[in-house]
């Protein structure tokens, strides 16, 4: 998968409205053609490979936590509360230096992101933790943040609306390499630790007293596998805006090829993340080129169909 990966890499590289290839830019002396490729196209990649990896690995890390295989961070409604903070953050934008102003629209999604978790995760908790009550609570959660961002895009100028609109439909064509190290600084960090975290949450599938016999303390490691995971999808919609189905779709199929144990799981849904949305990525800017698809569209065209399989798969096995 990581061989696949740069090898995919390379190819969205060269790929775009121009096709530009890295023997080209070695001969050649324009350099506006090298600023493209360096300073444009790189910086895109990069961004996208961290994001669907990003996406993937917080919908691998909320159903282990859930212990259910349909929590997904924009299923669930976390993406919608991150994005929620985030318009604050545009229809209400405070004065700052140039270097903190990259860091707002992140702090804003992880405490956006971060509140929603929270709230779903003791919901769940109470009674029978139902996989109908899960998704009751996170339809409720979208739509209170799609009414919430509703009132920021009525109470915004022209702007401001047309930033929000992009943002509900998921673009990295804002990427540069300011934006890539300020997300890198979040998710690569926040990957390692959860990594590291693999094996109590194995343990964790076993239920919590028996997580707690075998020497794992269950609320710490809850409470830190949420903030990673909200820090996760903060950083992610900070810089891309709503991208769904990836941390559905992803992990379920690594899981059908790698098995349940999370040592294996855990980077195996990282590097599968990032292959998937640098390949809708690749297409959304491709296809009609030289206009650009939003890329949540692709990955929304992709998670949809998929979503309906699955719940028409649990319901054969329920009944069979």
């Amino acid at each position: 998968m990581l061989l696949a990966l740069l090898a995919l890499a390379l190819v969205a590289a060269n790929a775009g409205a121009m096709r530009l290839s890295v023997a080209v830019l070695w001969q050649a002396q324009d350099d506006a053609l090298r600023h493209i490729w360096l300073n444009i196209r790189l910086p895109r990649v990069l961004l996208a490979m961290l994001v669907g990896g990003a996406l993937a690995l917080s919908g691998c890390v909320m159903q282990g936590l859930f212990r259910n295989p349909l929590a997904d961070p924009g299923l669930l409604g976390i993406s919608s509360g991150a994005a929620l903070a985030v318009g604050f953050s545009v229809v209400m934008p405070l004065a700052l230096p140039a270097v903190l102003a990259l860091y707002v629209p992140m702090l804003a999604a992880f405490l956006g992101s971060l509140a929603v978790t929270l709230v779903i995760f003791f919901l769940s908790r109470q009674g029978n933790n139902s996989l109908s009550r899960l998704l009751l609570v996170g339809i409720a959660v979208n739509a209170l943040c799609g009414a919430a961002t509703g009132v920021l895009s009525w109470i915004g100028n022209d702007a401001q609306l047309r930033q929000l609109s992009l943002w509900g439909m998921g673009s990295l064509g804002q990427a540069q390499w300011s934006t890539l190290l300020a997300t890198a600084s979040f998710i690569l960090p926040a990957s390692a630790a959860i990594a590291l975290a693999s094996r109590r949450l194995n343990l964790l599938q076993l239920g919590d007293e028996e997580a707690h016999y075998l020497g794992v303390d269950v609320k710490k490691t809850q409470r830190q596998l949420l903030i990673l995971s909200a820090l996760l999808v903060a950083a992610a919609v900070a810089v891309s805006g709503v991208i769904g189905f990836v941390g559905l779709v992803v992990p379920h199929l690594v899981r059908m090829w790698l098995g349940a144990d999370h040592r294996w799981l855990i980077p195996g849904s990282l590097l599968a993340g990032a292959i998937l949305l640098l390949v809708a990525d690749t297409l959304a800017r491709t296809l009609a080129a030289p206009a650009e698809m939003p890329v949540g569209l692709l990955t929304s065209l992709l998670g949809g169909p998929w979503f309906l399989a699955l719940i028409f798969r649990q319901k054969r096995e329920a009944d069979g």
